[in-house]
């Protein structure tokens, strides 16, 4: 009986062991990822792209109202005069 109970004392003890080794081990992780700063620059670029899409967005919109309204009314007369000769 004294050595079931003294097997049981020693593996819980084990446990413990194990399982402060592992919560230290999870701080530390915790500790280094709150520490580390290599991902400042992260921010900056999602900003970056950001600008990058808005102003494609907006150079793209300016095309299409350039192209609209002055050059297909062109080439449309143009194309109507050339299939309308009456030469």
């Amino acid at each position: 009986m004294k050595n079931i109970l003294r097997n049981a004392e020693i593996k819980a003890m084990a446990t413990v062991g194990n399982v402060k080794s592992t919560v230290n081990q999870i701080f530390g992780r915790a500790k280094r990822a709150l520490a580390n700063r290599e991902g400042q620059g992260t921010l900056d670029v999602a900003i970056t792209v950001l600008i990058s899409i808005v102003l494609g967005a907006l150079i793209l919109a300016g095309l299409y109202l350039i192209i609209n309204g002055t050059v297909l009314p062109t080439i449309t007369e143009r194309i109507k005069e050339m299939f309308n000769y009456k030469g």
